[in-house]
């Protein structure tokens, strides 16, 4: 069997512990791993499946002459707009988690329960969607196939982790009555409908971004959705409410099959006896949960859905590492 050599950026953040986590669990057929990080995590070990591997420092002497075949950043836009062409220059497809190729139309945008096909046409760089996106797209593809999706409302409950370690220090430390320092307002006790930087017409980066990569991810330029993104005082785990209008005539046990059979989501849906998707039943877990399901009565044919999913792992290091999985799978390099 082909052993595939994989090279993790940002190995020591957040994301990039949970890079490794899953990647130890879903042991790849993978020859040879190498971490990088910034210089003042150089040369710092870590035991990683039963070997101790020194963390490099990202420069391009530390790249030049190795060989890789996939490369996994969570290390920001800055570092993947440097860096990301260098390891595809090399050889590599690089599986970006940054903002920073995710609506380049030459980079594909994939979340591999819904669009893995679009792996064939990279160039190189593949984009990991946002953690928002990603858990809602997979709850939404089943119901676009079936229905024809005409118009969503997205209103999102992020936890903080989903700003990094700052974001979930505020929170931890708000409570201590820490001010904090990297939300522009206390977290706990609170909720901050204000995610990313504001844009001209009102709406912040954050909306834009579920906007835009539902639209490319869906391939439908045309798709009318509205988002409001709002930072909530829970540790790990998004929640969106998700109001979605089709063009096709829709039914309860319809909608409840399709999510039902679709790969990676799980049906949680029995509000009578207290059953629905919350944040604690999914932390760590690879799956998008959905529940809260019910008809839109304002409109001829329309649902309601919750949907919640761990942002660090399914939202971002599980979604990469499954980018990697298809092409292993299926030879796509």
């Amino acid at each position: 069997m082909k052993k595939y050599n994989i090279a993790v950026v940002g190995a020591t953040g957040m994301v990039g512990n949970k890079f490794l986590q899953v990647l130890s669990e879903r042991n790849l057929p993978v020859g040879e791993y190498c971490l990088y990080a910034s210089a003042k995590s150089a040369g710092r070990k870590i035991n990683f499946m039963g070997e101790e591997l020194a963390v490099l420092e990202l420069k391009r002497e530390n790249i030049t002459g190795k060989r890789f075949d996939f490369a996994l950043f969570s290390a920001g836009a800055a570092v993947s707009r440097d860096f990301a062409p260098v390891f595809a220059d090399a050889g590599a497809v690089v599986i970006d988690n940054s903002s920073c190729f995710r609506m380049n139309k030459d980079v594909p945008l994939v979340v591999p329960e819904v669009n893995p096909e679009d792996t064939l046409w990279n160039k190189g760089i593949i984009a990991n969607p946002n953690c928002s996106t990603i858990q809602a797209v997979v709850a939404l593809k089943p119901l676009d196939d079936k229905y024809k999706i005409k118009r969503i409302v997205y209103s999102t409950y992020q936890s903080v982790s989903g700003a990094g370690m700052g974001g979930y220090t505020d929170l931890i430390e708000g409570a201590k009555g820490v001010p904090p320092k990297k939300f522009p307002h206390p977290i706990f006790n609170n909720i901050i409908p204000h995610i990313d930087s504001f844009l001209e017409n009102g709406y912040t980066k954050e909306e834009a971004k579920m906007i835009n990569e539902t639209r490319k991810i869906l391939h439908n330029d045309a798709l009318k959705i509205t988002a409001t993104t709002v930072r909530v005082p829970v540790p790990f785990g998004h929640g969106e409410s998700v109001n979605v209008e089709f063009y096709k005539p829709c039914t309860l046990d319809g909608i409840r099959e399709a999510i039902a059979a679709q790969n990676g989501a799980v049906l949680l849906d029995d509000p009578a006896n207290g059953v629905y998707p919350m944040p604690y039943l999914c932390e760590d877990k690879d799956e998008v949960f959905v529940g809260r399901i019910r008809l839109d009565e304002s409109v001829e044919s329309g649902c309601n859905l919750f949907i919640v999913a761990d942002n660090i792992r399914k939202g971002a290091a599980t979604n990469a590492v499954q980018i990697a999985e298809y092409m292993i799978k299926n030879n796509v390099l």
